[in-house]
């Protein structure tokens, strides 16, 4: 693909993800709380180094089912800590766990997390138009309302900065540069 966006340019892990699914609309409640949960594992890393892990992620935490990662026993994080391919941080580990719950209550709330999300934009979305990747935020009004709000409901790892970029991987927000095929505008 010729004027991918720069920053995916890195490898074929980067170009896939780039490709298939960053800024690509997702409705998908088991999607979306994996990408939140890897997002938040990202933190201080590289997205790279979890692309590089998420096979092992998704094995560790059944496939990111919501109900079945709110039970998962103290015994099965620690196991996943000691043996899964993933991010060994303890914190982060049992953040999924902590993250089901308040997602099954989010869920109880507005019916999926796919409609909690998108209320905040009431169902559109942001189409930036960004010419470089440097152009592009960390953060953003957005990204820090509905991090205070994840907080407040008991979720773990959802600064505005992940919830910024955990917004581009579902798709809420499309910063693809306006020159790359994959940018709304060149749909």
């Amino acid at each position: 693909m010729e004027n991918r966006c720069s920053w995916a340019e890195k490898d074929e892990v980067m170009k896939e993800y780039h490709d298939r699914e960053w800024c690509v609309p997702n409705h998908d409640d088991r999607y979306i709380f994996e990408m939140l949960n890897l997002e938040g594992a990202q933190a201080g890393l590289s997205w790279r180094t979890i692309l590089s892990k998420r096979a092992g992620y998704q094995e560790a935490f059944y496939g990111f089912e919501i109900a079945r990662c709110a039970v998962l026993s103290e015994a099965e994080l620690a196991a996943i800590r000691e043996k899964g391919e993933v991010i060994r941080n303890r914190l982060k580990i049992q953040a999924v766990k902590k993250n089901a719950i308040a997602a099954q209550k989010v869920i109880a709330e507005f019916g999926s997390l796919d409609a909690y999300f998108w209320h905040f934009t009431k169902g559109v979305r942001i189409v930036n138009q960004w010419t470089t990747s440097a152009e592009m935020p960390a953060q953003s009004t957005l990204s820090e309302t509905i991090s205070q709000d994840l907080k407040r409901r008991g979720f773990s790892f959802v600064g505005p900065v992940i919830i910024y970029s955990f917004l581009q991987a579902i798709g809420m927000i499309d910063d693809h540069e306006v020159s790359c095929p994959c940018h709304s505008n060149a749909l």
